[in-house]
């Protein structure tokens, strides 16, 4: 007998029903919620590039010591470890990518995988292809690449919560870039996007902006707009101003949450530091000064895989 008609029956529940089954576990929608795994890139001989010569051609601030520099990045990942988040080390990374150990740039994590980047610079471009082929060992799904005329790092993208996401624009991200990257959040169910304009000088939003806790930030009076002041504080945000320009020029308050107001940052900002500790933050501190020769610290390093959600204010 011919049966006439589809027999087969979509399974309709959504994504996340069944997303760790079918692909593995990881989920991020914020900066603070307790970290679980990351995937980061340890530095090999590609920082031979590095010289006294070439630093700026591959668009580091200084010469690096390669040895120490490898320390550093060990010592962080030990932080990690002994504070129960689990560390994916990317395999396959170009070699003449020195860039690559900040991983940040190269991908958003969502609560259903991630955005793959487009980096807009030539000495970058090319390191997201062994990233997407590293989410995807770690059961990732990419869910979206950066393509066309668009640009983008994941850096300019900073999870407020479930609904809120805030959007940079700089030389480092286009604002076809952050059409591309804004649409896909809104597939996922963010319904506030914060554009954002990154000041001249500053090619990331963790430049001059970090979360501490569910809607604490720490800010920096000096380089985020007035406009953006008003907006966060309308929604509620509490803003923490760091005004020691000096230290957050140098990336004394690219740091990483551990967990709600738990964080791990570069030492050497003593005024940062007592800050963020004034407003009840335990501070981890890290010997990173050969790292920062890079122009990227704590939270450039880090490619967030999972983090606790912590979900939507009422």
């Amino acid at each position: 007998m011919h049966v006439v008609g589809d027999r087969w029956f979509a399974d309709e529940r959504p994504f996340a029903a069944n997303q760790e089954e079918m692909w593995g576990d990881f989920f991020c929608d914020s900066e603070v919620g307790t970290l679980r795994s990351v995937l980061m890139h340890r530095p090999g001989s590609e920082l031979d590039l590095i010289t006294p010569a070439t630093y700026q051609d591959w668009l580091f601030d200084a010469p690096v010591d390669a040895g120490r520099f490898r320390e550093q990045f060990d010592r962080l990942v030990d932080i990690y470890r002994a504070n129960g988040v689990t560390v994916h080390l990317m395999e396959g990374q170009r070699t003449d990518r020195p860039n690559a150990v900040y991983m940040r740039d190269l991908y958003t994590m969502t609560p259903e995988g991630a955005i793959l980047s487009r980096p807009a610079t030539a000495q970058r471009r090319g390191e997201e292809r062994a990233v997407a082929r590293n989410l995807l060992r770690v059961g990732v799904p990419i869910l979206k690449t950066v393509n066309g005329h668009g640009y983008y790092e994941g850096s300019n993208v900073m999870w407020m919560d479930r609904k809120t996401c805030l959007i940079g624009t700089s030389s480092r991200t286009n604002p076809e870039g952050a059409r591309q990257v804004a649409e896909e959040l809104r597939t996922l169910g963010v319904d506030t996007i914060i554009p954002i304009q990154c000041p001249y000088g500053q090619i990331h939003i963790d430049g001059f902006l970090s979360a501490v806790d569910y809607h604490v930030l720490v800010i920096s009076p000096w380089l985020a707009t007035w406009d953006l002041r008003r907006t966060l504080l309308d929604r509620g945000f509490t803003l923490i101003e760091d005004t020691n320009l000096d230290e957050v020029g140098r990336l004394g308050t690219n740091f990483v949450a551990l967990g709600p107001r738990r964080v791990v940052m570069p030492e050497g900002f003593p005024e940062s530091q007592a800050l963020l500790e004034k407003h009840g933050v335990e501070v981890i501190t890290i010997p990173f000064d050969e790292v920062l020769r890079g122009g990227g610290a704590v939270h450039c390093m880090t490619g967030f895989i999972k983090r606790d959600p912590v979900g939507a204010p009422d």
